[in-house]
């Protein structure tokens, strides 16, 4: 359905968008999606890195878990 949309057709659903809202409020929306979007840029990369902590954690931090009675069988 979307694919005959073509840039006359986009070009004049821009306009209309333009004058339901106006400059003013599509300025400031665009700017809000923009917060948003480095907000989820920033949120990801901390987590990225929280999870490459643990992991250097898990490495440094590994222990033995045999059970004791394995232990002793070897």
């Amino acid at each position: 359905m979307l694919n005959n949309i073509g840039l006359p057709g986009l070009l004049l659903i821009a306009v209309v968008v333009l004058v339901l809202f106006g400059r003013g409020k599509i300025s400031s929306l665009m700017g809000e999606v923009g917060k948003g979007i480095t907000s989820f840029k920033k949120g990801v990369s901390e987590g990225t890195k929280e999870l490459e902590d643990e992991s250097k954690e898990s490495v440094e931090t590994a222990r033995d878990v045999t059970p004791t009675d394995e232990k002793d069988k070897v």
